[in-house]
């Protein structure tokens, strides 16, 4: 199985396939997902420090330029929306927005 580390927090094996999103919360982290995990929101996001996962989805590309987000950010800085990784192998990850940083709620669980 695969394993996710937290930048300045924990490194926790997670189920082959699972939604990262979903592995950051069940292990504790208090991520933002306010549209549910439907890529429309981006307050999911998380810089990707390592691991093979820096190829973003075009309906990724369409979230953050709906948001107004600059695509050189993309991949100057390794963003993706944690809704739309399947942790497939190993990877390290510093979330963005979190509960604790943004003193938003988390949001409606999205679907496995």
């Amino acid at each position: 199985m695969p394993y996710v580390t937290v930048v300045g927090g924990e490194t926790f094996e997670v189920e082959m396939g699972k939604k990262l999103v979903l592995a950051l919360e069940d292990s504790g982290v208090n991520i933002l997902h306010q549209c549910g995990g439907n890529a429309r929101c981006t307050t999911c996001r998380v810089e990707v420090m390592d691991g093979n996962y820096l190829e973003v989805t075009q309906k990724e590309k369409t979230a953050f330029e709906n948001k107004g987000i600059d695509e050189h950010l993309l991949s100057d800085d390794c963003l993706r929306l944690s809704c739309q990784i399947l942790v497939n192998g190993d990877i390290t990850v510093r979330p963005i927005m979190t509960v604790e940083n943004t003193g938003k709620a988390a949001g409606p669980r999205p679907a496995d």
